[in-house]
């Protein structure tokens, strides 16, 4: 007969084979020590370090250096000017002689070349605007693209804290399934060795035998899996931080975030048009509203100052000394320019820029009702799962309590070894359920953060 204390002493061998095992994986590589990554140290690392966020920055400097060069379009435009030409053919004006020299009829005119073969010009030309509408409103333009550039970079910050805190929830929901894995392998192994027992007195058939042996491995396989993904799930949290030449056995999550007292759900309320996504669709629409009055101001005068000093040299042979052969030229001026037909047609241009900005309003509207939805389902989603949870705590620790109680039972032999093995295998599906129902409901709690614009808890707390 299968006595206590031999079951005790398996139990106890098995356990320590378990938990050998375990600790093998979970050692840090080449003697390392082991840190706490917060998930808010987790985020704020991913922000520091990860490739793509730093190219958002960038991004965002070079929309501020594009406004800052705008402003180089009010300063004064110097500009100094060079030329020597040569002129094999001179210009042939017709003059009317007739109107200097009373001696020739008063029609009479006479073909005259005007230059020399030789010219060379040199001098400086200043442009300073004075006002100039459209460069204004280039500005205030360029001024949202930098905000865009914001939202969009906080859109991209959002969706990486999102992933991490997902990658984050699954690496605490597998090192909760290896403790109860390594709890389930003793389980099962004891049931296994007591169906042994019998097996060898010929009070149990093979295939009673083989069905505990299917259930101690399937809970072996289930502790190997979570290992493995754990493993898989803190290389892509390494990867997600920009810390990938991190061991990954050198990281342990601090889990103590992960409790639902902490966090009150309330019912959502309506969504604030601050979320990134949301604001990036807000400054869009306000944008085309800047593009329509930029439109407009193509077609506005502009004002400036001019000025030109110079001089110009005339001469028949190549000498670009020659005495005498120099003049010089200046003039300081307004000058006033009144665009009156551009070649396109603005009011089509301003009816296109006006739709696009109903547009952007339209998927504002839509955005918004969107992540209402999402929120609301995701809070009935989660109150559902936590009466399921519950539920399922209780079978989990009834069935619990059931199986030892068939062990003693089968050990003394006043119960079936094939109740046993059902009650093992309706225990792993439950406990398995019950893993999957968490992992669901902290990604629904993840979702409502989301939708409700409240995400940056995770990395501001």
């Amino acid at each position: 007969m299968y006595n206590e204390p031999s079951l005790k002493k398996m139990l106890k061998t098995n356990l320590f084979w378990c938990i050998s095992f375990a600790l093998v994986i979970a050692l840090p590589v080449s003697g390392r020590a082991q840190r706490t990554l917060t998930l808010s140290q987790a985020i704020n690392n991913a922000f520091l370090n990860r490739k793509n966020i730093q190219a958002g920055k960038s991004d965002q400097i070079i929309r501020k250096l594009q406004t800052d060069a705008l402003y180089r379009k009010y300063w004064p435009q110097v500009s100094a000017e060079y030329t020597y030409l040569y002129n094999p053919i001179l210009q042939t004006s017709i003059l009317p002689i007739g109107v200097f020299n009373p001696s020739y009829p008063a029609d009479a005119t006479k073909s005259i070349q005007f230059g020399t073969k030789w010219s060379q010009t040199a001098g400086v030309t200043l442009n300073q605007p004075l006002i100039d509408i459209s460069v204004n409103r280039q500005i205030n333009e360029a001024k949202l693209q930098e905000r865009i550039a914001a939202a969009s970079q906080a859109q991209t910050e959002y969706e990486l804290a999102y992933t991490i805190a997902q990658v984050y929830i699954d690496i605490n929901l597998q090192e909760t399934k290896i403790r109860s894995a390594v709890a389930d392998t003793n389980r099962t192994w004891v049931s296994y060795q007591l169906l042994q027992n019998k097996f060898e007195q010929k009070r149990l058939l093979k295939s009673e035998l083989n069905k505990g042996k299917i259930n101690h491995n399937n809970a072996i396989q289930l502790y190997v899996n979570a290992v493995s993904q754990l493993i898989e799930d803190k290389v892509y949290l390494l990867f997600l931080i920009g810390q990938t030449d991190m061991d990954h056995s050198d990281i342990i999550v601090d889990t103590s975030f992960i409790k639902t007292e902490h966090y009150k759900i309330a019912d959502p309320e309506p969504v604030s048009a601050s979320m990134p996504e949301l604001q990036q669709l807000v400054l869009n629409g306000e944008i085309t509203g800047k593009q329509m009055k930029t439109e407009k101001a193509k077609y506005l005068p502009t004002l400036s100052l001019k000025g030109y000093l110079g001089a110009n040299q005339y001469t028949n042979n190549l000498d670009p000394a020659a005495a005498n052969s120099w003049f010089g030229l200046s003039y300081v001026g307004i000058d006033l320019k009144y665009p009156l037909l551009f070649g396109e047609d603005k009011k089509k241009k301003i009816q296109q820029l006006q739709l696009q900005s109903a547009q952007y309003n339209q998927q504002k509207d839509d955005r918004i009702a969107q992540y209402y939805k999402d929120a609301v389902i995701a809070k009935i989603k989660m109150q559902q799962i936590l009466s399921e949870l519950k539920t399922q705590e209780e079978n989990i620790a009834l069935s619990t309590e059931s199986i030892g109680i068939f062990q003693d039972r089968v050990s003394e032999g006043q119960e079936s070894s094939s109740n046993l093995n059902i009650e093992e295998t309706n225990l792993q599906k439950l406990d398995a359920d019950y893993q999957s129902n968490r992992r669901q409901y902290w990604l629904f709690f993840l979702d409502y953060l989301k939708a409700t614009g409240n995400l940056s808890i995770l990395w501001k707390q």
